[in-house]
């Protein structure tokens, strides 16, 4: 069951997780110290994106009243949410009565992540007035790792989340992948923020990391071929409470790479559960070991073809494999795209 399972969806996912790692960087470097970079608590901007736009891409299932803590769903580079959380956390968090939403970014995510920032303030400002609670971000790859430009450079979404888990998340980019090459030829905007040494990560990790009364929890492989080195994906400045933990930490023997980690890894769920069930991050000393016998995570059903969202995705997907052409319908560019002004301690 589960070789027929890994087979099908290596087919889509393993595009899903190419396309989110360019590795050759802008050679226009912005070189400029964390100073170079707006104050931590100056008051964001104005979004940009038009209201009905953002109302538009976030869909919510649920009661906002419901007991359990609230879920943004956040996806990978190149999927939408029901290709990426259809048939796993989607599942679990409705079987487990919890009022959960999911963004599905413009161009299947592979835009420019400086408004899949906006989108992600918008959604976190809606469904804590809605539920009157803080609510917890759960992202695989880029979806882990863009929730924290909203928090960076939007310092009122921060009261209004507990909780940031990312399955393998780009925090600090990746050195892996060489097809995108400045000037010689294109590749989308979400793609060349996510090199290692883009402006853009230098921007996202300025100044701090993490913020107060937030806990954060990134939860990785060391088979990890995506986001290369694995340990590009800790967090470790900043006043959060933050878990760094590898599924191989719990059981050594587990063969999870990159994409499945955010997506039917039991390991994974078992961390994410422990996570949105305590104060605090995922504490890796609270999971059952017998996890490790685990094929996959729950609420993954092999045998019914739930994963199937996940395969249709392939005709959009293929296309990040080469840098020049894209299907998706995301703006092709020679190198990245500018950081906006709010970005910056002296703006323009």
């Amino acid at each position: 069951m589960k070789r027929l399972l890994t087979a099908l969806t290596l087919a889509a996912l393993v595009l899903t997780g190419a396309s989110s790692v360019p590795a050759a960087a802008d050679s226009a470097r912005d070189g400029g110290s964390s100073s170079t970079y707006a104050p931590l608590n100056r008051p964001g901007p104005r979004l940009l994106v038009p209201r009905a736009d953002l109302r538009a891409a976030l869909d919510c299932h649920g009661s906002p009243s419901a007991r359990k803590r609230p879920v943004l769903l956040s996806p990978a580079t190149s999927v939408t949410p029901e290709e990426n959380y259809s048939w796993n956390y989607a599942k679990a968090f409705t079987d487990q009565g919890r009022y959960w939403c999911s963004i599905t970014m413009p161009h299947h995510t592979f835009g420019d992540i400086q408004v899949a920032g906006e989108h992600h303030v918008f959604a976190i400002r809606t469904m804590h007035e809605r539920t009157g609670r803080k609510i917890a971000i759960l992202g695989h790859s880029q979806g882990g790792m863009n929730p924290r430009w909203a928090l960076r450079f939007w310092p009122d979404t921060r009261k209004m989340v507990a909780e940031v888990i990312g399955m393998a998340p780009s925090n600090h980019g990746t050195t892996a992948l060489q097809h995108c090459v400045p000037g010689a030829t294109t590749c989308t905007p979400a793609v060349w923020q996510q090199v290692d040494e883009a402006r853009f990560m230098q921007a996202l990790n300025s100044r701090t990391e993490t913020f107060r009364r937030i806990s954060y929890t990134v939860i990785t492989s060391r088979l990890d071929e995506v986001v290369t080195p694995m340990t590009s994906s800790f967090l470790s400045t900043g006043k959060g409470r933050i878990s760094n933990t590898a599924i191989q930490d719990i059981c050594p023997a587990a063969t999870s790479e990159h994409n499945f980690v955010g997506t039917i890894d039991p390991v994974a769920y078992a961390l994410v559960m422990d996570a949105l069930g305590h104060r605090g991050p995922a504490n890796p000393a609270r999971i059952d070991r017998a996890v490790c016998t685990q094929p996959y995570m729950p609420y993954v059903e092999p045998a019914a073809l739930d994963f199937v969202p996940a395969i249709l995705g392939v005709p959009s997907l293929g296309s990040t494999l080469l840098p020049i052409v894209n299907l998706a319908g995301a703006s092709m560019l020679p190198s990245e795209p500018r950081l906006r002004c709010y970005v910056f301690r002296k703006r323009c």
